[in-house]
């Protein structure tokens, strides 16, 4: 695997940002000075601002996100280190992995009775243009009120958690790559962009959501296999909620 130039070292001698061609508000690089993780404002994200900042990612490979809860990142503890490389591991493989684990017990389904991986619907929008409706929204309300919006060098944007080395999961999950390899094949499938994290939860905007209740079903299964905690009541219920909704966020206790 080649590795990914990191631009970040750059706004450490120019924190506007002009020198990748960006116009960056107030803000900091956190992170070793050879390898930065990320680039932050200091204050809360406006409305327009992950939109501003999304061409970040055509001219120098960093994605915007936003960051909430805790303001001081020191306190997320992100470890890099711990993460592996998503594109080495198979989405399928790792829902179904989970599912065996925690079907049963958890919902009383039969843990050899992976139900595959949903299909795709048909894209009727732009994946990034609905990203950055979802980040509007989210900076006013919820748990993402009041985050901070980021760059992040990544590959694409599924990766943002293994680049950062975010560890909400890993209760569930102690390696984040495998859960960016599920990420991955919803951007693939659904047009889902990472849009926030905060130190438990994990916010996408999706571009083709499910649209009959048997896709959402299916779907409901794999958001179970990635995060049991999101699943407060039952399969069918959560497919309900799952239609046609342009968001998903995940929580893990």
């Amino acid at each position: 695997m080649a590795m990914l130039a990191n631009p970040l070292p750059q706004l450490m001698d120019d924190p506007t940002g002009k020198v990748l061609g960006l116009d960056l508000p107030p803000g900091r690089v956190i992170g070793p000075a050879a390898e930065p993780l990320l680039w932050h404002a200091d204050e809360p994200a406006g409305p327009q601002d992950w939109a501003r900042l999304a061409a970040a990612r055509r001219t120098s490979g960093l994605h915007p996100v936003l960051l909430g809860g805790i303001r001081e990142l020191a306190d997320w503890e992100l470890a890099p280190d711990e993460a592996s490389y998503p594109g080495d591991h198979d989405a399928e493989d790792v829902l179904a992995e989970h599912w065996e684990t925690y079907a049963e017990e958890e919902l009383g389904y039969d843990p050899e009775e992976w139900p595959g991986l949903a299909e795709a619907p048909a894209l009727h929008e732009d994946p990034d243009r609905r990203a950055a409706e979802t980040a509007g929204a989210a900076t006013g309300e919820g748990h993402l009120k009041g985050a901070r919006i980021a760059l992040v060098p990544a590959r694409r944007s599924a990766d943002i958690p293994a680049a950062i080395g975010w560890r909400g999961a890993r209760r569930h999950e102690p390696d984040v790559a495998r859960l960016c390899a599920v990420l991955r094949s919803w951007e693939d499938r659904f047009g889902a962009r990472v849009v926030g994290l905060t130190p438990d939860r994990l916010t996408v905007s999706v571009a083709a959501p499910p649209a009959t209740g048997e896709e959402a079903l299916v779907l409901a299964a794999e958001h179970f296999a990635s995060c049991p905690d999101t699943i407060e009541t039952d399969l069918d219920e959560y497919a309900n909620f799952l239609l046609n909704n342009g968001s998903w966020t995940l929580y893990w206790n």
